[in-house]
């Protein structure tokens, strides 16, 4: 799993599945999106104004939290 953050164009991209795939894009509002592959695999999630969408009225991106969660740290 992967995720970036652009300031330039306030846009958040989870990316749960590495790897190319053709996707489908299936918006639940303006600003959030799922990117469907085959087999309704859920590949990623973009939100646009991502300040406003997940910072609230502070207008800040917020920390992540990962609980429970066995990952190694890779670059």
């Amino acid at each position: 799993m992967r995720i970036t953050y652009d300031k330039e164009t306030d846009a958040l991209y989870i990316r749960l599945v590495e790897g190319r795939h053709q996707c489908r894009t299936l918006r639940l509002t303006n600003e959030i999106a799922l990117n469907i592959g085959e087999r309704e695999l859920l590949v990623g999630i973009e939100i646009l104004d991502a300040r406003v969408v997940l910072g609230g009225k502070a207008g800040e991106i917020p920390s992540l939290v990962l609980e429970n969660v066995p990952f190694k740290v890779s670059r």
